[in-house]
């Protein structure tokens, strides 16, 4: 008799320790927890369900343009996003919104994949293109400034690529696929770079609501461990090839330290948001104030926005002038010295523009 209890003991351990009826199929890096894939569809959508409920992150009738780059997190973002929009009612008009950045190899094949989405998801599409607003594309980008630094002028033009493709959608707000990884990332970049301002709202779930168009982050406590694995199970069709310039990107060092801690604190992840959210910034330290770019009309706490300077380097063929915020604020010291025995100097170089404009 003991030992058939026994025996009974091992069989239900080695059941979905949620529903007690399947075998578990995975084990969840959040928790730990040994559960079946339909109570892992359950758990995982609805917490993105709790996070967006929870902050009130839309409203009924409002027109949301989700930022689709065919990866996983954007693919499980598009996905979700129309399940729960539909099972729980939001109300709301989905859009998928992509940049082309130019890259050869990379972006031209993940943006096959995000048209298949829009057929597969019923989403009307959207794309954008480096090219079309700037002039140039990251690969010629790239053949003048280097791998480098290669990845300041895609963030800073790709952030503003999509504000503009939001613009013209006349949406409300735009839903990006940064998950809980990407954002414990983000804390411990901000912290070894002393940037203040950023560390200030980068676990915030939403920015820009001073703006025009809010952005919403519903992944904010979602492992991308879960999310490959949610991908991997629901046979979702996503592009799963790196970046051909993004191997030497500063990100890269945090995002493996990350990893680290992660293998030996699960937790450890949530935790670091959970810091961030809670840092107070003291009272005397001077934030920069937001306001308009004076060439382009974009946000901007400078008076040219940092996509309008590192542009006019490229076309004036000083592609280095934006980039280090030492080294443009030396330019622009020496060229304050200048515009003062020249007061009808009004070159770019006069006009500061930190790290802090985005």
């Amino acid at each position: 008799m003991e030992e058939g209890n026994t025996i009974a003991k091992r069989a239900g351990s080695r059941l979905c320790c949620l529903c007690n009826e399947r075998k578990p199929a995975l084990k969840r890096p959040k928790t730990l927890e040994q559960i079946c894939r339909d109570c892992f569809y359950n758990v995982f959508e609805e917490e993105i369900h709790q996070v967006i409920v929870g902050n009130h992150l839309f409203k009924a009738g409002e027109r949301v343009a989700i930022g689709a780059s065919g990866g996983k997190d954007s693919t499980v973002l598009a996905y979700v996003m129309s399940e729960l929009n539909r099972r729980h009612n939001y109300g709301l008009d989905l859009f998928l919104l992509s940049v082309d950045e130019g890259i050869t190899g990379y972006r031209d094949d993940s943006l096959e994949t995000v048209k298949r989405n829009e057929v597969q998801y019923g989403l009307p599409l959207k794309i954008v293109s480096y090219k079309d607003l700037y002039g140039w594309t990251m690969d010629e980008i790239v053949k003048v400034i280097g791998l480098k630094n290669n990845c300041t002028f895609c963030g800073v033009f790709r952030r503003q690529a999509l504000d503009r493709g939001a613009a013209y959608l006349k949406v409300d707000k735009l839903v990006t696929g940064h998950n809980a990884d990407d954002i414990a990332e983000t804390v411990l970049l901000n912290i070894l770079r002393g940037d203040v301002a950023r560390l200030s709202r980068c676990t915030s779930i939403t920015t820009g609501e001073d703006g025009p168009i809010p952005r919403c982050k519903p992944f904010k406590y979602t492992y991308e461990k879960e999310i490959v694995m949610y991908a991997y199970f629901k046979k979702l069709d996503y592009f799963s090839t790196e970046c051909i310039y993004s191997p030497n990107a500063y990100r890269g060092f945090a995002r493996e330290f990350i990893k680290d801690l992660e293998r030996m604190r699960p937790r450890a992840i949530v935790d670091i948001i959970k810091s961030g959210e809670n840092f107070r910034i003291s009272t005397s330290t001077k934030m920069p104030e937001q306001g308009t770019c004076e060439r382009c009309g974009y946000i901007s706490s400078q008076k040219w926005c940092k996509a309008c300077v590192l542009l006019e380097g490229l076309n004036r063929g000083l592609p280095k002038l934006g980039i280090g915020r030492s080294r443009f604020l030396e330019n622009s010291n020496d060229n304050r010295k200048e515009a003062k025995r020249n007061d009808g100097d009004r070159s770019i170089e006069s006009k500061q523009c930190g790290s802090l404009d985005f």
